[in-house]
């Protein structure tokens, strides 16, 4: 698995398929010279993850922690 799978997979992990849905199948993830960068369905911008796999998977996790929802799929920033 890479590293871009993992990440999906702690999408998924962390949020659960009923509140991952399309979002987390959709999710673009990518990393440059700035690092891991997500991009969701309904969002204007990418999400700065941090520039290690582990970073970014902490992340995830802190963004996750802020929403008052499990879903993804609002166009409001839950971070």
């Amino acid at each position: 698995m890479n590293e871009r799978d993992e990440l999906l997979q702690e999408l998924m992990d962390v949020i659960g398929e009923e509140g991952c849905g399309v979002s987390c199948e959709e999710a673009t993830l990518y990393k440059d010279e700035e690092g891991w960068k997500m991009m969701l369905e309904g969002f204007m911008a990418p999400w700065n993850l941090g520039h290690t796999l582990a970073e970014a998977k902490t992340r995830i996790l802190r963004l996750i922690s802020r929403c008052s929802s499990a879903s993804l799929t609002t166009s409001r920033v839950c971070g």
